[in-house]
């Protein structure tokens, strides 16, 4: 079942999305959290963040499994998905670092480590909640359009669309790493509940998804067959509103 609930801006989104990790971790005080990167999901973050510092939430059990990482950057890069995620969430939380997975993207051997991922998400026994964006192509992780849905965790290479929109990022868009290592959509599809969240600028592409044909050219599209899937949208803008919603492709 899918359920899309609309909300006024960026920062409802971001309150209900915080609310139903937090309400996750309540429940199930040691679950698997699915986290993503990128700029939708920060506020998300931040509100976890002031939760655990007002005694409301406890992380000190928790694991989690992140969806994608950049392949060439070293996990004090700036720009790494590790570096986003200790910044973002892990330092402000009691959380363990070492209940905190992403896949390695400088192993010597990415086939190997993205086999080694793969084993360890399912070894943990998947996501309770898995936690995405979408891109403006449909991709969810770093599963690009193309012509079948990939199974397990892999490497891919970026899309000259995915490279600039995140390019934004980085000093220049040379600095973009081309490649990445991502949970395949089979992978995603194991969570036993996914929470997708999308800014106003994402509405078409989420239309398409929730509703279009389900097919690899839009790979959020396969959303439709899980059993558990909640979508928070923000709603159009008003008339003479202006609005600072910042976009980013890590989660999306």
């Amino acid at each position: 079942m899918m359920r899309i609930i609309e909300v006024e801006n960026y920062e409802k989104m971001s309150q209900l999305a915080a609310g139903m990790l937090g309400a996750q971790v309540l429940l199930k005080p040691d679950c698997v959290l699915g986290l993503a990167t990128g700029s939708s999901p920060i506020r998300t973050y931040e509100l976890l963040a002031e939760q655990c510092a007002a005694g409301l939430l406890d992380f000190s059990q928790v694991r989690t499994v992140n969806l994608d990482e950049y392949c060439g950057l070293k996990p004090d890069d700036p720009q790494s998905y590790r570096y986003f995620m200790d910044t973002n969430l892990f330092d402000k939380v009691n959380i363990k670092k070492e209940n905190t997975y992403l896949p390695n993207g400088i192993a010597p051997d990415m086939e190997a480590e993205a086999a080694r991922y793969e084993a360890l998400v399912q070894e943990l026994g998947g996501a309770d909640l898995q936690l995405l964006g979408i891109g403006h192509n449909g991709h969810i992780g770093f599963n690009e359009p193309t012509d079948a849905f990939p199974r397990d965790v892999h490497t891919v290479a970026l899309t000259e669309s995915t490279i600039q929109a995140n390019s934004r990022l980085f000093d220049k868009i040379e600095d973009v790493p081309t490649t990445a290592i991502t949970m395949g959509i089979g992978t995603i599809m194991k969570a036993k509940k996914i929470l997708l969240i999308a800014g106003r600028d994402k509405r078409e592409i989420v239309e398409r998804a929730c509703y279009g044909e389900v097919t690899p050219q839009v790979p959020a599209s396969v959303l439709q067959l899980h059993p558990d899937v909640t979508v928070i949208l923000c709603q159009k803008k008003k008339r003479g509103e202006t609005h600072a919603f910042g976009t980013g492709t890590g989660i999306f």
